[in-house]
């Protein structure tokens, strides 16, 4: 029997392609709560063409709770997709994000708590960046959760993480769910704070519930309108028009890149298993990459003449290493990544080629709102 199903922010890039998945494969009868922010979905706010014309599209916000009352009454399974999204950003826009991220889902958790429904299961979608730095191992001390950067390290030159106990100079380990959680961001607590109530709400009242950290999602539709997009987007662009990509720090710093496909199929494995139910799991590869071999990996595809430009310049708050230990979702819920990076990238490589004419200086825009606001040095 067909579900209903309820994608909030089901417009953008991550939902877009979940209501593909959910409408092509599965045949469920999906419904998309969007608010078509002018950041992801330009001035006009137009529907995305891309999107699934199976899918009933409803235009409005996780802030509005008498809309969204009446779409929860009307499904059996929400997946919490909507969220300003930008970490430098929301250091700045701090009431948008607080509003949007947190009373959203309060809202949608007052609802589930308060009215009659059917609904269930909820899955919610986290960040990697409620975790700060990665888990790290110092050769004196073991393993350790390293502080963020100072201002002063960084000023220095010094990008390495040193040991919080000893001083030493540490190396990168895979970081795993029951890792200590250190958001360095408005946008990574809010993150943090969705996962608490969720989680608490879903266990106080007996509603499934599924935490899921995304680690760096890449892929089409990704929001080339957003000046905060992600970073391969950034440097794609860049590439396009035949400028080099620009590297804050020296580049090593290490990220775990997903395609969305395989985000993809993460969130479905959480609605249908339930040992997913009251659970957190990581949603990434495993794989540490480079922005350094990002940013050649990109350039080699599109111009190879091109030289990445290492500035030396950092933004406050960024963090060193971070990349998913996936044993957990692996184990439980048989989650297993299809796509390496330099595969999977070429998604994105060809979107951007087909989107060129609309995105223009985007992230020059964004760094110059960094340094307006002091956070990038």
């Amino acid at each position: 029997m067909s579900k209903k199903i309820l994608i909030t922010g089901g417009a953008g890039f991550i939902g877009s392609h979940l209501a593909d998945k959910l409408i092509k494969q599965k045949d469920y009868d999906v419904t998309i709560l969007d608010i078509l922010d002018e950041q992801v979905h330009g001035k006009l706010g137009k529907l995305p063409e891309y999107l699934n014309k199976r899918a009933k599209f409803i235009r409005g916000s996780v802030t509005d709770y008498k809309k969204l009352e009446d779409l929860v009454k009307q499904n059996e399974i929400i997946f919490h997709l909507a969220a300003k999204v930008g970490v430098g950003q929301s250091m700045y826009q701090i009431e948008k994000y607080v509003n949007n991220n947190i009373l959203g889902l309060a809202n949608l958790l007052d609802i589930l708590v308060n009215s009659e429904h059917n609904i269930e299961k909820i899955v919610i979608a986290s960040s990697n960046t409620v975790y700060g730095e990665g888990k790290s191992q110092c050769n004196k001390c073991g393993v350790i959760i390293p502080k963020l950067r100072s201002l002063k390290q960084l000023k220095l030159k010094d990008w390495e993480l040193n040991c919080p106990k000893c001083g030493s100079k540490v190396k990168p380990l895979l970081t795993d769910e029951n890792s200590l959680l250190n958001p360095s961001s408005i946008y990574a607590f809010s993150k943090q704070a969705q996962e608490k109530m969720g989680l608490l709400i879903g266990n106080t009242y007996g509603i499934n519930t599924t935490i899921l950290r995304f680690f760096l999602v890449y892929g089409t539709r990704q929001a080339l309108l957003n000046p905060y997009t992600g970073v391969c987007a950034i440097f794609g662009i860049r590439a396009l028009y035949g400028k080099p990509p620009i590297i804050f720090e020296d580049g090593e710093q290490s990220r775990d890149f997903i395609h969305v496909s395989d985000v993809c199929q993460a969130l479905v494995l959480a609605m249908e298993k339930m040992l997913a139910n009251g659970e957190i799991f990581n949603v990434g590869t495993g794989i540490p990459i480079t922005i350094k071999e990002v940013a050649e990996t990109i350039t080699q595809k599109i111009n190879p003449k091109l030289k990445p430009i290492y500035n030396q310049q950092f933004r406050i708050g960024d963090i060193r290493h971070c990349v998913a230990d996936i044993s957990k979702i692996k184990n439980k819920l048989k989650f297993s990544p299809t796509l390496v990076f330099k595969e999977g990238i070429d998604d994105l490589i060809n979107w951007i080629k087909t989107q060129k004419e609309i995105v223009g200086k985007l992230s020059q825009k964004a760094m110059q709102e960094l340094i307006e606001k002091g956070l990038l040095k």
